[in-house]
């Protein structure tokens, strides 16, 4: 939808505190009752469906009567809602033209009280030609259901995040400067993405900064997913800066080798076609880094040494979250813990059974197991011997008494079971029969009303005929 302030200053309070009352029901609900918004919005005198229909004029509310009556936020009126709050901020003042427009984004140009010029990026998820964000990206982590302006939303939050962290660890990116809703606010790139880009006066050294730029992203624990030449910023002096860091992921992703060589795939393959670059001869200490290349030059991910940053585990990045680090942390220090004291234990399990404490098996004395059938399987290689044998009537005595006893206690067993089973079935009763107070369960009570049925029309009939 295409974003026309205009009806912006025309706006009052009210209409801006029933649109947040819609989206505050949307969390929710997926279509806001029209009740359940005049009590979230509290306005005098039921103005309420008043400013609705107000809303509704300006396209920024949509109105669904299919399953009951109500109402759902737009993109345009999401949009007035982030655009009002950082307004109120003093985050910038005006709006100004669309500079880019993307699969799952739009970018407008702002402007401050004195004059600077920011670039507002609103966030549009649920477009016909991206639809997939659910099971391409983790947004929703473990939620089963989802809105188009939530997703918006959280990939807003996850990319401010990202650009404010990378922008501190000196990686040439925007300047992150405040983020509402599906809404982020950054600097203005002066430069022109790289595929407008037809000449370069040293593209060889272009070419090792942004390879550079991919290696020291994986040394800090970050892969970007997206490094292509749409993403890539250069200016006249050819200096480059990247930007839409939504999907990054960590390097502990289960995909992440497949990420980062299809993110230098990317930029080997745009060098080669738009500057005809041969990759014969590239030098293997690029951006001041020791990494390995294999036969083609590409730099071999397996090689990549992670450095003090660790991005993805503060950021808690795709694939890597500070609970399984937690986790994990736990899990290697204890199994070191167990290895030094494997030496001093002569248990055959690997010494664990003596993690086990007199509290933790005390109450297992109570509990009859019952043993289940063992299947007849020839693992050592003699079950022919002893069926043989068996037949042959040349089993050992202390074999067979051995296991005639371990008949017999089974048999005791399952006899014990089968009482303690009867008993808790008799108790059960019990307990039902005195919380009930030894009465019948009681009919509803309803029952005694007379619901204007057959048997009400021939009583009517019978007392008719009787009366005659």
């Amino acid at each position: 939808m295409k974003l026309n302030v205009d009806a912006l200053r025309y706006l009052s309070k009210d209409d801006f505190r029933v649109l947040t009352a819609v989206e505050m029901g949307m969390r929710n609900h997926e279509i806001v009752p029209a009740e359940l918004v005049d009590r979230i919005a509290s306005l005098k005198h039921g103005g309420t469906y008043k400013v609705l229909k107000n809303l509704l004029k300006h396209k920024l509310l949509h109105h669904d009567s299919s399953k009951y009556d109500g109402f759902r936020l737009t993109y345009l009126g999401y949009d007035f809602l982030a655009i009002k709050a950082l307004v109120n901020r003093g985050v910038f003042l005006s709006v100004g033209r669309q500079i880019g427009v993307g699969k799952e984004s739009d970018i407008f140009e702002v402007a401050t009280e004195d004059g600077t010029v920011l670039a507002m990026k609103l966030h549009r998820l649920g477009r016909v030609s991206f639809r997939a964000v659910k099971s391409k990206r983790d947004y929703l982590r473990h939620r089963s259901s989802f809105n188009w302006l939530y997703l918006s939303r959280l990939a807003a939050v996850k990319e401010f995040a990202f650009m404010k962290a990378l922008e501190e660890h000196g990686f040439p990116v925007p300047n992150a400067v405040d983020c509402n809703r599906h809404c982020v606010i950054m600097s203005l790139v002066q430069g022109y993405p790289l595929v407008q880009v037809k000449q370069l006066q040293n593209p060889e050294m272009v070419f090792e900064r942004i390879i550079g730029l991919v290696i020291r992203l994986a040394e800090h624990g970050l892969i970007h997913c997206d490094f292509n030449e749409f993403n890539i910023m250069i200016d006249d002096d050819e200096k480059v800066t990247m930007i839409d860091f939504p999907q990054m992921v960590s390097v502990d992703h289960r995909n992440a080798q497949m990420y980062f060589d299809r993110d230098v795939e990317c930029v080997f393959k745009f060098f080669r076609k738009r500057f005809n670059m041969s990759f014969h001869e590239i030098p293997d200490d690029i951006d001041d880094s020791e990494v390995d290349m294999d036969e083609s030059g590409r730099p071999c991910f397996s090689s990549i040494a992670k450095g003090s940053g660790f991005l993805d585990k503060d950021l808690a990045a795709s694939g890597f979250t500070r609970k399984d680090q937690e986790d994990i942390e736990k899990f290697v220090e204890g199994g070191i813990e167990k290895d030094a004291d494997s030496g001093d234990e002569e248990n055959e399990d690997g010494g664990l059974a003596s993690e086990l404490n007199e509290s933790d098996i005390s109450g297992v004395d109570s509990l009859h197991l019952v043993e289940q059938p063992t299947l007849n399987c020839d693992v050592d290689g003699r079950g022919e011997e002893n069926e043989q044998k068996a037949e042959a009537g040349q089993t050992n005595g202390p074999e067979t008494q051995d296991a005639s006893d371990e008949e017999e206690d089974n048999e005791t067993m399952i006899s014990k079971d089968a009482e303690l089973t009867k008993r808790l079935r008799n108790q059960n009763r019990r307990v039902i029969a005195s919380v009930r107070g030894g009465r019948k369960n009681l009919a509803s009570r309803n029952t005694y009303k007379d619901k204007g049925g057959r048997s009400s029309h021939n009583s009517k009939i019978q007392k008719q005929l009787s009366s005659w």
